[in-house]
């Protein structure tokens, strides 16, 4: 009984962290781990579990993607290339190398996040003028690294609209929720059909995550982009030391 209340809790909070700006695998994931599933399992079980919170975040930013429709699309035809790159390399990946690879992958993400501002004066191009071409190559490479280790995707993946996507912090958040939602359909085919997915904990973390997913959206109109950065990239990086000396 207590495992299941700590699944639930760790489904809501993901899905409510995913939904304000990615990151909600730096809770379901160590919250696996700690239940004692091995490093590659827990990866493909929680990247199944979580893909109904990233739908509850797309379905919640519905006003903001107003208008929107042909850079999501094409944004997300990229992204799915990558997404299946990353798969494959998942799935070919010994489990103790990604176990190593892990505490680096989430530290990458959230110092991404930390440098975002940086990042968009000297790359992100004029504010007004259209996107950078470099936009497509960034989520091509979200899209490989989400489906590849899910933890922090959403965190890349908003690093790198906010460098190139000169718009309203909300809208371009829903553009990253959408992404978001792509890699993740992606990963929940190929792990169902090739991975280790473990269903009872996804019976567990998946209509929780879709209920943190509603809740997140509504929370992230609350929270100005300072705040919201500061605080997942405070997270991530507890994360990454903590996963480092585990």
């Amino acid at each position: 009984m207590t495992d299941l209340l700590f699944l639930l809790g760790a489904g809501l909070l993901a899905g409510v962290v995913n939904a304000l700006a990615g990151g909600g695998t730096l809770i379901s994931f160590p919250a696996l781990l700690a239940l004692g599933y091995p490093s590659l399992t827990a990866s493909v079980t929680n990247a199944v579990a979580l893909w109904p919170g990233y739908l509850g975040g797309v379905l919640g930013y519905r006003a903001e993607l107003r208008g929107q429709r042909r850079r999501a699309t094409a944004l997300s035809i990229t992204t799915v290339l990558g997404a299946v790159v990353g798969s494959a390399l998942l799935l070919l990946t010994p489990g103790r190398l990604f176990e190593s690879l892990v505490p680096w992958l989430v530290a990458f993400a959230s110092l991404a996040l930390l440098a975002q501002p940086w990042l968009r004066k000297r790359f992100g191009g004029e504010a007004g003028g259209p996107p950078s071409k470099m936009v497509y190559a960034g989520v091509f490479l979200g899209g490989c690294y989400g489906a590849y280790f899910n933890g922090g995707m959403g965190v890349l993946l908003l690093t790198v609209l906010g460098m190139f996507l000169h718009d309203n912090l909300h809208r371009v958040n829903a553009v990253r929720a959408t992404l978001s939602l792509v890699i993740s359909t992606v990963s929940v085919v190929a792990f169902s059909l090739f991975g280790p997915v473990q269903w009872q904990a996804v019976a567990v973390v998946a209509p929780a995550s879709l209920a943190g997913g509603f809740l997140g959206t509504r929370v992230a109109r609350l929270m100005s982009a300072k705040v919201l950065r500061g605080v997942v990239v405070a997270f991530g990086l507890g994360v990454a030391v903590a996963l480092a000396l585990h």
